[in-house]
């Protein structure tokens, strides 16, 4: 082996990608060095390459194509990167994603571009979504919870639901909050004042990556002081820096727990449309999927003018509840156009 092929090895590192701003990424390292990288020219364009057999001839490109997406790298990604001498580094490649949080970007509320709406991937490589709302003060929106869940599953993402200020919990809400662990998901109660339900969340925490999801207001900057003294503040400041910017979020980051995990906040989303087509929303709410195809008119029933529809008939049952079945109806005129 020469000198050069030795230092190429010997340089490109494999890391975490834990902050992003616009043309700057912190990847963490193996050995735990916080490296900022810039991106390789390449991986932000799409080359379209010969197909030619590799024993005629070597590839060439024949036409550069930009990227359906806004940002090839997102906060979460695993990464190989070049090291240079002044400790900085190029991200020279992106490993395939277990999973990722993305929507169509509208650039800061303009019209899309001619080519059609891009994908702003928000963070990938996520254990959990950890939906944050409030007990009380104000009352929890149960549409809003449900589009959130939604947005979950059609990420094929597990979803936790952690209520704040659990400590004004009324018993009007205690039933609806059951209607959630009946339907699967695992619902923690929460309260900074009392302490309740602090260890339950740090321990579905420990060892997950996670990212929070809920509106400015619903505690969660109190929340996180809780689960790890100052983590909320922390979270806070890159919260309000976002503010400042445009809609399209521009700084992202994957804060350590110190008990293992790391969380991810998600400031500034005034709305959130759903990244991937849906056919049937039905099949985004668990208590809804075992019906469907069993509708009068199969897969083409669209749960709600057609008679001998599956759905339906639960909702008449009491199987599944009127309000769930109202936040589906309301999920394809949210979510359905761009």
């Amino acid at each position: 082996m020469n000198t050069s092929e030795k230092t190429t090895e010997e340089t490109i590192q494999q890391g975490i990608v834990v902050k992003k701003t616009l043309g700057k990424y912190t990847v963490r390292s193996a050995d735990s060095r916080s490296i900022v990288c810039t991106l390789i020219g390449n991986l932000s364009k799409r080359l379209m390459f010969s197909i030619a057999d590799p024993s005629s001839m070597p590839k060439r490109v024949l036409e550069v194509k930009e990227l359906d997406t806004v940002d090839p790298v997102a906060v979460g990604d695993r990464v190989s990167m070049l090291l240079a001498a002044d400790g900085t580094g190029t991200i020279t490649e992106i490993a395939p994603r277990r999973n990722k949080l993305s929507r169509p970007a509208t650039d800061g509320g303009r019209h899309y571009k001619k080519s059609g709406p891009r994908e702003q991937v928000i963070v990938a490589n996520l254990d959990q979504i950890v939906v944050v709302l409030p007990a009380a003060n104000p009352t929890p929106s149960w549409d809003l919870l449900d589009r959130h869940l939604a947005t979950a599953e059609a990420s094929d993402i597990p979803a936790l639901i952690c209520f704040t200020k659990a400590d004004l919990l009324t018993a009007d809400l205690s039933h609806e909050i059951e209607l959630y662990r009946q339907i699967g998901y695992q619902v923690i109660l929460t309260s900074a004042v009392s302490g309740l339900g602090i260890d339950e969340l740090k321990a579905a925490l420990q060892t997950r990556v996670s990212v929070l999801w809920g509106k400015s207001g619903v505690g969660k900057t109190t929340l996180l002081n809780a689960v790890e003294p100052g983590l909320g503040l922390r979270v806070k400041a890159v919260n309000d820096h976002n503010r400042e910017g445009r809609h399209t979020t521009t700084h992202l980051e994957l804060f350590d727990l110190s008990f293992g995990g790391g969380v991810v906040d998600t400031p500034g989303q005034r709305a959130f449309k759903i990244w991937n087509e849906i056919d049937d929303f039905a099949q985004l709410l668990p208590e809804m999927r075992g019906y469907i195809g069993r509708c009068k008119f199969g897969l083409d029933c669209t749960h709600t003018r057609e008679p001998g529809c599956a759905i339906k008939s639960a909702v008449s049952t009491g199987a599944i509840t009127s309000r769930r079945y109202e936040s589906f109806l309301g999920m394809k005129d949210y979510f359905g156009s761009w």
